[in-house]
């Protein structure tokens, strides 16, 4: 009897235990859904994002050109008699005055040729008086008819022909005296030395491919450069004036950057306009013209033509506040809902940080200047004022 209680009470304790495990395991599993029930997540705020309205002003913008500098006057010096060059007056590089001596050939074939056509000459005027003397016998014998006339006509035509042999004898003298003068090559403008190509004891004429030298005037460079069709049609409406001279006087001074991009101290002045566009490349050659009196400019040097252009009542808007995607440049707009609209936009120059917008937008648009990079279209943001540094990039 004792065994069978104990038995029993085994089994109620082990069904009561039965009991608070389910028990316990139905209170988990409830516990377990209510934590695992799905919470509807609240909206995040919109961003606060930095906003401009955009305004109409006037702006410069500049647009550079290569070019090319040349001097007022390059001369290619060369002989113009044969020889062995004897002397070299002067260095690569020397300023030198027009008429000064540079070069100088041997003289002495072109010395013989003056002595030669000297002995000619006097030859000839010999021959002159002698046929001077043949008239002067025969007139007086014709006269009295003691020779027939027509030997006074074959002496005086000696005479003619002594007459044009002095004076081809001349001829032959100037030369000479031209070409031994040739000898001396003498420098025919003021200006700089360029590469020496021949030294002393070379043999030089006129028909070499190469010259002696280059001499080049700069006191004043001439500054060459091209535009394009299209920038050529708008460089011109930019100026008033009927005509293309017209025009010219009323273009403002340009500027010249060197090839370290360092801007020359002089302005120069456009004064040509090439005639017509070049079949090839499509451009129109123009020509500034610079002053150098410093000589720090010379022939073939290369640099930029800078040209101003004034934009007025131009949209200006901060580089920054822009994206660029598939060769278009986009700003987000700020409607009335405080909704962003990805606009794009027409540039037409470029000012320092700034753009200058033709088409896009307008005076009076709020636009976002920054935080545009993950802005999509549509969204809500909560505009702010732009900071007064990044507000003034705008309204100047």
């Amino acid at each position: 009897m004792q065994t069978q209680s104990i038995y029993y009470s085994f089994n109620i304790v082990k069904k009561i235990n039965s009991v608070i495990i389910i028990s316990l395991s139905a209170i988990v599993l409830f516990l377990y859904s209510c934590s695992s029930a799905p919470q509807t997540p609240q909206a995040p705020p919109p961003p606060s994002l930095p906003v401009a309205t955009v305004i109409s002003g006037t702006e410069t913008t500049y647009q550079e050109y290569p070019a090319s500098i040349e001097g007022t006057v390059n001369v290619e010096v060369r002989p113009q008699v044969s020889g062995a060059l004897d002397k070299v007056f002067v260095d690569e590089g020397a300023f030198v005055n027009a008429g000064q001596p540079l070069f100088k050939i041997n003289e002495l074939p072109y010395r013989a040729q003056l002595n030669n056509s000297l002995a000619s000459l006097h030859a000839a005027e010999a021959a002159l008086a002698n046929s001077q003397l043949e008239i002067d016998k025969l007139t007086p014998l014709v006269q009295n008819k003691v020779v027939s006339e027509y030997q006074l006509k074959t002496a005086k035509a000696a005479y003619d022909v002594a007459k044009a042999n002095i004076e081809q004898a001349k001829a032959n003298v100037s030369t000479a005296q031209i070409n031994l003068g040739y000898t001396l090559i003498k420098a025919p403008v003021s200006g700089y030395i360029g590469r020496l190509l021949k030294k002393q004891g070379s043999l030089v004429a006129p028909a070499d491919a190469e010259a002696l030298t280059q001499l080049s005037d700069v006191h004043d460079v001439h500054v060459y450069f091209s535009l394009g069709e299209k920038d050529f049609v708008s460089f011109k409406e930019q100026y008033p004036g009927e005509t293309l001279k017209d025009k010219l006087k009323q273009l403002p001074a340009v500027e010249l950057l060197l090839a370290d991009d360092s801007q020359y101290d002089k302005k120069g002045k456009i004064d040509v306009i090439d005639g017509q566009f070049d079949k090839n490349t499509g451009a129109i050659t123009i020509r500034a013209s610079f002053p150098n009196p410093q000589g720090l400019l010379r022939s073939g040097n290369t640099g930029k033509v800078r040209l101003s252009l004034q934009h007025n009542d131009a949209l200006i808007i901060p580089q920054s506040a822009t994206i660029e995607m598939q060769d278009k440049v986009f700003v987000f707009t700020v409607a009335d809902s405080n909704k962003v609209k990805k606009q794009p936009i027409e540039i037409v120059g470029k000012s320092g940080n700034n753009y200058l917008v033709k088409d896009g937008v307008k005076a009076g648009d709020q636009i976002v200047l920054s935080g545009i990079d993950h802005l999509q279209e549509g969204t809500m943001i909560h505009p702010e004022k732009a900071p007064e540094k990044v507000a003034a990039i705008v309204k100047n």
